[in-house]
């Protein structure tokens, strides 16, 4: 973690000068982690104040610089056995090409993480994509890619939204060498079977030309596939080796090499070794099958790898190419990178928006559903917003642009899920750990065996010890574990961004499946955040449209909000207003004029009596709207008591579904607001809410979050608003309506593009879906190898006769990578339930 490096120097009554520094602080685990660094800090000579927030693992420490440095604060929290930095986080990804399993990250990681300046270093072997998070005035990116080509593996460019087709022709080459690479393999490989038939099963031998039979043929043969298919093993062993370390490959180059150098010394100087007390035994056969399905394993992984990232590919092919700017009066097709904020833009029926903006003149039906997942066009004019990447469906119009680059909407979508995508969920640091020991353990248990065998191993002892070292060394899978978690979180995020949720981080996705309790705040989260007409009683005398067109021709002279969504009501059905005539306002109470001859009072209760306006039998009708959480206003005509105008903030279209389904689900629901209790409870019976906390103010909505998270809940805080960010932050998750304000959604961990409040089921859904998944591999992974080193160690030989071939071993490890992949790819089948 980095600081927040806000230094802010100010001078006390007495003259002397602070500052006041906020320091970022890692491995804050408990309250007395907390106690810990305040008296850490404290101690410094200088240090006037110091407290610690174990929720954001912040430090703010006022100083007298004159007496402290920075540094020197840095390193008083480093030797109380904590880290913390004091320079502007950057954060920078670039691909890596060359892993090939679990202990590769560690290694890259670990590496990284070591450097002078890295804060944090995350490599994810789905994506192969390093992110580190480092202090530019320490450390350049340069050196960061320099210290990952030392470690043996390949360093590709800086990642770039406009790189997704250099990615795609990286994708595609590697794809191309793995199919040659199997291809020549299984060619060789054939070939060699057919030429070992006289040694795996003699009554076949009959069948096989005596040219393929013989021993050096055998050498001649295998050693394109040896030394060609299973090149890239060398290399990545070598790699490794060559750092302390051990991985896969190493496995591999130690299982193949000891088959196929046995049997090249055994076809070289057959006599000398067999004088010297070895059996003779070729192993040419399974040296070639090892290899070739492996590198089969190897294209078959990679393919389905390819496709766990689909969604990010489908986000970036929504982008347009060009825009069709309009500068000096003249029109232009140009790239989208060089359309600069202030351009005018024409789009035409048919097009792509290309950036984000605002329509100048003109207007359309514009198909959002890229964003909002609705697939009916939202009609568009002057003053309305367009995103970049929805299409135009009818009309042509021009528009301001507002935002281009990173900044617009699509490009920020794809950054969170490249974000979410590349974070490391909290069950993946476990795996991780386990896997760092994997390989130097499959070594030792590899090792033990041959020696154990080779004792008390039936004759010929060397051949049964070498056939089970082998099928060890091949059979161990780290890859599996690797690709359990990051798979299933890739094609989680991604599925989330196609039905409009971005979780910000793969921690967000994980603790979500959790929620116990989902709290929503009222105003502008279950309901559209704007008061609207929405009922009006009228005495009789006159008519409806008659009466609205007067109350509002008078209310479109007034300000207050509630005259607003009357005058919008009126507007709706289509009536003419008419200029009000003697419009007074009377503070506190309602307003007056006269309209079409006609004297027109609309006010409260206190108003009517004032003008001694007889209104008893509208009080009823008044208590009924107001107990339905409505707020109710008096209309009188020409001195007469004429019916009541009802306006309130309505309810959004889906909350009541969203709401059930989540009860239904087994998850409370909570609604939060600061509205009198009468009114919210009449707002959450419409909903089907049972439990309301109402009157909170703004400032205690965290401390209501909090209350629930101490009654042993897992808490999801649903909000749109500036005063919402606390409690979202609060809550183990929260949810930001993408229609709300940036710190509301900058406090959350999952955001929710439109409004709709199904998406919080969806999200819950897709939690559970994801967790589920990496459940499931992750048990795949384990009891995988669990079972099976034991079996390739022979245990079942005493007991069965059983004794498994190498061939199988290196069938079955190819087949664990590939069915963790596949099982995360299921995710891509997922659908949200309909409500």
């Amino acid at each position: 973690m980095t600081l927040d490096h806000g230094g802010v120097s100010e001078q006390d009554n007495e003259g002397l000068t602070t500052k006041t520094l906020n320091l970022k602080v890692e491995g804050v685990s408990c309250a007395s982690c907390v106690r810990r660094i305040e008296q850490a800090l404290s101690r410094v000579p200088g240090v006037l104040n110091a407290s610690v927030n174990f929720a954001t693992e912040k430090a703010t420490v006022t100083y007298d610089p004159g007496q402290v440095t920075d540094q020197e604060l840095v390193k008083a929290v480093s030797e109380a056995g904590y880290k913390a930095s004091l320079a502007d986080r950057k954060r920078v990804t670039f691909p890596i090409r060359g892993m090939s399993c679990a202990s590769c990250v560690q290694r890259v990681e670990e590496v990284l993480s070591r450097i002078d300046g890295v804060h944090r270093a995350n490599v994810n072997f789905a994506t192969e994509k390093a992110t580190v998070d480092y202090d530019p005035s320490v450390v350049s990116v340069a050196d960061l890619q320099g210290a990952v080509r030392d470690t043996g593996y390949q360093v590709e460019a800086l990642e770039q939204q406009a790189d997704e087709d250099r990615e795609r022709v990286a994708r595609e080459r590697a794809l191309r060498r793995l199919t040659l690479d199997f291809t020549v393999g299984a060619f060789f490989t054939t070939i060699v079977l057919i030429g070992s038939l006289p040694h795996m099963y003699p009554p076949w031998g009959q069948f096989a030309p005596y040219i393929l039979t013989a021993p050096l043929a055998l050498l001649l043969l295998t050693a394109p596939v040896q030394f060609g298919s299973g090149w890239r093993f060398y290399v990545g062993g070598y790699a490794a080796l060559r750092h302390g370390t051990a991985d896969m490959n190493v496995l591999v180059v130690m299982g193949t090499t000891t088959a196929w150098g046995y049997s090249a010394a055994m076809t070289l100087f057959p006599n000398f070794l067999t004088g010297l007390g070895f059996p003779y035994q070729l192993y040419y056969d399974v040296a070639t099958v090892i290899t070739t399905l492996i590198v089969l394993g190897r294209l078959l992984e990679a393919r389905a790898r390819g496709k766990t990232s689909e969604a990010i590919r489908k986000l970036m092919g929504l982008q347009a190419k060009t825009a069709r700017v309009i500068r000096d009066g003249d029109e232009a097709d140009i790239p989208i990178e060089e359309v600069v904020v202030g351009d005018i833009i024409r789009v035409r029926p048919g097009e792509r928006v290309p950036v984000d903006g605002v329509i100048t003149s003109g207007q359309s039906a514009v198909d959002e559903s890229m964003l909002t997942g609705e697939s009916i066009p939202v009609e568009k004019g002057v003053g309305d917003e367009v995103v970049g990447a929805t299409i135009n469906k009818t009309g042509s119009f021009t528009f301001e642009a507002t935002k281009v680059g990173r900044d617009t909407v699509l490009a920020q979508i794809i950054q969170l899920v490249e974000e979410a995508q590349g974070s490391k969920a909290p069950i993946q640091r476990l795996v991780d750990v386990v896997a760092a020991y994997f390989v130097p353990a499959v070594v030792g248990t590899a090792a033990l065996t041959f020696v154990l065998w080779f004792i008390f191993g039936p004759p010929p002892a060397l051949i049964f010890a070498l056939t089970t070292f082998i099928a060890v060394l091949i059979i161990a899978c780290p890859c599996a574990l690797g690709l359990a978690t990051p798979t299933a979180i890739q094609v989680g995020t991604g599925k989330g961004a196609e039905n409009g949720i971005l979780f910000k981080g793969s921690e967000s996705l994980e603790t979500a499946h959790r929620v116990q309790a989902v709290v929503f705040d009222k105003t502008g989260t279950l309901t559209e955040g704007k008061p609207a007409l929405t009922d009006l009683v009228l005495r009789g005398g006159f008519s409806e449209d008659d009466v609205l067109k007067w109350v509002a021709s008078v209310e479109s002279r007034s300000e207050h909000p509630l005259g607003e969504a009357i005058v919008a009501g009126a507007k709706e059905r289509g009536l003419p207003l008419v200029e009000p005539e003697e419009f007074e306002a009377i503070p506190g109470h309602g307003v007056r004029a006269r309209v079409d001859g006609r004297a027109v009072l609309i006010g409260n209760r206190k108003l009517m009596a004032d003008r001694q306006i007889a209104i008893e039998d509208l009080e009823e009708t008044a208590e009924r709207l107001s107990g339905e959480g409505k707020t109710p206003v008096f209309v009188a005509i020409d001195g007469s008591g004429t019916g009541t105008v009802a306006v309130a903030d309505t309810l959004k279209e889906n909350s009541a579904k969203a709401v059930k389904e989540l009860q239904r689900l087994g998850i409370e629901v909570i609604m939060m607001t600061g509205d009198n209790r009468r009114t919210a409870e009449a707002i959450a019976k419409k909903v089907g809410i049972k439990r309301v906390l109402a009157e909170v103010l703004p400032e205690h909505k965290a401390q209501e979050v909090k209350r629930l998270q101490e009654e042993g809940k897992t808490v999801a805080m649903v909000g749109d608003g500036l005063n919402d960010a606390p409690a979202l932050a609060q809550a183990n998750v929260g949810v930001a309506i993408g229609t709300g304000t940036d710190v509301a959604i900058e406090a959350s961990d999952v955001t929710l593009i439109t409004g709709d409040l199904r998406g919080v089921v969806t999200a819950l859904q897709l939690s559970k879906a994801t967790i589920g998944m990496i459940k499931q591999n992750l048990f795949w992974a384990f009891a995988y190898n669990i079972v099976l080193i034991p079996v390739a160690a022979g245990v079942l030989y005493p007991l069965y006769g059983i004794l498994l071939n190498p061939m199988l071993a290196a069938a079955a490890m190819a087949f664990s990578s590939i069915s963790v992949v596949l099982n995360s790819l299921r995710l891509r089948w997922f659908k949200a339930v309909e409500l």
